[in-house]
């Protein structure tokens, strides 16, 4: 090696030991997040030892509640243009998945049960099992999606609609993938992962997900950037993607037999449109809308526009 090339990786050796104390980001005790990311309506439920933080909004009298459920390194706040729109009409309950926002890691009952679709099933008909509800809608996105169909599976006489937003579910190649999840999915670094959190990370991460970057604010980036600060969250982040077997339990989709709605980020690049039309096609009597603008959080990047076909699918009045 030349004596440029040395000097020159001294140097880069030097200025990442520099970085790395800027860099770091230590766990954040929930009791710290609650104010800012836990205004009413949100609130707090001990299920068999593990706390969950959740909104229920709403009419009670609603026969059949409207269940959101998030995606990976999201929480509920990524339905809140949604629940303003349904709960004048409908009852809207939303809420954190272990391992993300400020529900946390698997605890209590829960403690060691792996991040994935069905047991993340499981674990949501247990809650709504705690709230008394029997018969629900249930919506989801990206892993949300993905729990939302396996929900239907497991408990076919309990979902009355499914709506499935951006889901995961088949074995896909991603165009790109969020910097986020590349560094939590990489052995060794990911463990630096649970460390460090550069700002930079997260904006580039939730930019790589919207069809239109420029929507991303600071307000957006602090979300994101604080709730994965939440402790152990990281820990579980990185248990999620070492247990991910992508297509594993695909065969299931083919059986489901109730009014589905699938809506698609026509830029969305971690799970392409193809998959979309791979859902219309395995659920009979689907229906699909595309949105050629956004990316892979339609219902947050745009709300007010996404939610219109959720009020057709359901009968409610489109005011």
């Amino acid at each position: 090696m030349s004596t440029f090339a040395l000097r020159l990786v001294g140097l880069l050796l030097m200025l990442t030991a520099l970085a790395l104390p800027l860099m770091r980001a230590p766990d954040r005790a929930v009791s710290t997040l609650v104010q800012r990311w836990a205004p009413p309506p949100s609130d707090f439920l001990d299920l068999q030892g593990q706390l969950v933080h959740y909104r229920d909004e709403g009419p009670r009298h609603d026969p059949a509640p409207i269940v959101l459920i998030h995606g990976t390194a999201a929480s509920l706040h990524t339905w809140e243009g949604w629940a303003r729109a349904l709960r004048g009409q409908r009852r809207v309950i939303s809420f954190d998945l272990p391992g993300f926002g400020l529900t946390g890691p698997y605890t209590g009952h829960y403690a060691g049960r792996p991040y994935r679709g069905p047991d993340y099933a499981r674990f949501t008909l247990d809650l709504l099992d705690a709230l008394k509800v029997q018969r629900f809608v249930v919506a989801g996105n990206s892993l949300g999606g993905e729990v939302a169909w396996q929900l239907a599976a497991l408990a076919p006489q309990r979902v009355d609609k499914l709506v499935l937003v951006d889901a995961s579910g088949y074995a896909i190649d991603p165009v790109s993938m969020p910097a986020g999840f590349l560094l939590a999915r990489t052995p060794v670094l990911n463990r630096l992962g649970e460390h460090l959190l550069p700002r930079a990370l997260v904006v580039a991460s939730v930019r790589d997900v919207y069809g239109d970057p420029s929507r991303v604010n600071e307000a957006l980036v602090d979300r994101y950037f604080e709730l994965t600060l939440r402790e152990g969250n990281r820990v579980a982040m990185g248990e999620r993607f070492r247990q991910m077997q992508p297509g594993a339990d695909a065969t299931r989709i083919t059986t489901l037999r109730l009014p589905t709605l699938i809506l698609w980020g026509g830029r969305d690049r971690l799970i392409p449109p193809a998959a979309a039309q791979r859902f219309q096609a395995d659920i009979a009597g689907s229906q699909l809308v595309m949105f050629d603008t956004l990316g892979h959080v339609p219902q947050e990047e745009d709300p007010a526009r996404t939610v219109v076909p959720v009020k057709a699918f359901l009968g409610m009045a489109p005011g």
